[in-house]
């Protein structure tokens, strides 16, 4: 049979130290077909693509190639062979363009015919239906554009297997459709295809086939016609799982934040938010969708005071009806002047968290400002810490293991959960359920969901507007950093909100 498999894996095995990443895995890949790889974080998805393409080397096992064994040390080896692999954060030059990425770094003259190479890359661009300008700068493309450079990339390098790492994370609902379509093709022509995705409904909708690992261990691969989301849930997590997420009404919302002509530039003078009105209220959850780099995290970062205003108010109304300007000040100001404010940033290790710290000293982090002279109060924190990772469920082998060994989903268990115990009227998480499986998911949408019972008004960017829409109240579209519309999150489609999410026209309120 293994002249039916573009690619085989036999008993592969990786151990980190005590932790054993993948268990004995079998997997195959046919010729011609899409196949989807599900599992928890954690369960060790990336470590066996990663495997495959030359990053990490297998403990233990054998990878077979068109039914012949090799050995992959490194992506230069995974590029002979045909396999190529696109990730989530892309490998690109920003000055050059598209034609200079695609050949940059392969073996050639020191003077390029760029002509001729142009060429032959819009041959492969022509062929499989990719829209893509390839004298234009990365710099000057959207972020479905530079995915397309990096796919064409790979193949101009001779790929015929193709991993993809979460390939619609940053994609509108019309752009993913657009990838999918040049999938099929790709397929059709050939080529062998895996993607690594939490997102089921785009697992029904694309792949031939589904490989469920769980804690390591390969589950099974089972035929996509015959699955539902259900059925592979209940796959990855080993049990029953419910999948609705909860929308209670809103109760008595009241106005607690007001935003009016806000107005923010980086470095560069170029406007990263331009004349913003927003309201948000308390006890609901206010959606904010747009494609990435349309001003969710500058909008974010404004509110809290990590981004300066370059005009406009931001006026926080507390339960006692005191209205404070927000605008202009920064984070210390704003906790000093009483406001209560918490918020979960997209990078979670980093600006939320710091790696090398265990989640005590992370629960510090919010509380070190409280300790008089040189001493500090562990105590609190350390029992915040416990019950952080027992009520949510972190996995972790204790309170005192540093954060970074911690999958996504744990990190963010545990960075949502330091902010809420801080009992905000405003809480605002950008993100937060970003490369998580759907069980950890679904823990979010509940603490979210608890918050807005107790009268917190939640402002939350996700970019899978299935939940956005199952999720939000409201939602509000960003779209090159201008407000294009806002919506009711009740009776709004995914294709409104896509078409809002590409109109650059500022936009009110939709009843």
């Amino acid at each position: 049979m293994g002249e039916n498999y573009a690619l085989e894996l036999k008993q592969i095995t990786k151990r980190f130290g005590s932790v054993l990443a993948n268990d004995h895995v079998d997997l195959t890949l046919r010729k011609s077909e899409i196949l989807a790889i599900l599992g928890e974080n954690g369960s060790g998805k990336t470590t066996l693509m990663n495997m495959i393409y030359g990053i990490y080397y297998p403990d233990e096992g054998h990878i077979l190639v068109d039914g012949k064994e090799v050995t992959i040390r490194s992506p230069k080896d995974s590029h002979a062979l045909g396999i190529g692999m696109v990730h989530q954060h892309f490998k690109l030059v920003d000055v050059l363009t598209a034609a200079e990425n695609i050949v940059l770094g392969l073996p050639g003259k020191a003077m390029l015919n760029m002509k001729k190479i142009t060429e032959e890359i819009q041959v492969l661009v022509n062929k499989y239906g990719f829209d893509l300008d390839l004298s234009q700068k990365i710099y000057e493309m959207s972020v479905s554009q530079k995915q397309t450079v990096e796919i064409v990339k790979m193949l101009y390098r001779g790929a015929r297997i193709l991993i993809l790492d979460e390939p619609t994370a940053v994609l509108t609902p019309q752009e993913a459709d657009r990838l999918f379509d040049i999938l099929r093709n790709m397929r059709d022509d050939g080529c062998s295809i895996i993607i690594i995705t939490h997102k089921l409904q785009e697992v029904l909708a694309l792949s031939d086939r589904v490989a469920i690992l769980r804690k390591g261990c390969y589950i099974d691969t089972v035929e996509t016609s015959g699955a539902s989301v259900q059925s592979l849930s209940e796959m990855m997590v080993g049990a029953k799982v419910d999948l609705d997420i909860d929308r209670p009404d809103p109760v008595n919302p009241e106005k607690r934040l007001e935003i009016k002509g806000l107005t923010c530039k980086d470095k560069e003078g170029v406007k990263t938010l331009d004349d913003v009105d927003l309201t948000v209220n308390s006890g609901e959850i206010l959606g904010i969708a747009g494609i990435s780099g349309s001003g969710q995290k500058e909008l974010l970062e404004a509110i809290a005071g990590l981004q300066p205003t370059e005009s406009g108010s931001i006026r926080f109304t507390d339960s006692d009806g005191n209205v404070k300007d927000l605008a202009k000040m920064n984070s210390v100001e704003i906790q000093e002047l009483g406001v209560s404010l918490a918020f979960v940033p997209e990078d979670r290790i980093g600006m939320g968290l710091v790696g090398d710290m265990d989640m005590t000293d992370n629960m510090m982090l919010r509380s070190y400002h409280n300790g008089k002279g040189g001493l500090l109060d562990r105590r609190g924190p350390r029992q915040l810490a416990s019950e952080i990772k027992d009520q949510l469920e972190v996995m972790t082998p204790s309170i005192s293991a540093p954060v970074r060994q911690m999958s996504g989903g744990n990190v963010q268990k545990v960075l949502v959960g330091r902010e809420i115990a801080q009992n905000p009227k405003l809480l605002m998480v950008a993100y937060p359920t970003r490369g998580i499986d759907i069980n950890s998911s679904h823990t979010i949408y509940k603490l979210l969901n608890e918050q807005k019972k107790h009268g917190v008004a939640v402002i939350c960017v996700i970019e899978d507007l299935d939940v956005l829409l199952a999720l939000s109240d409201r939602i509000a579209v960003l779209c090159g950093g201008k407000i294009s519309g806002v919506v009711n999150g009740r009776t709004a489609t995914k294709e409104g909100i896509g078409l809002l999410m590409t109109k650059h026209e500022k936009g009110g309120e939709q009843s």
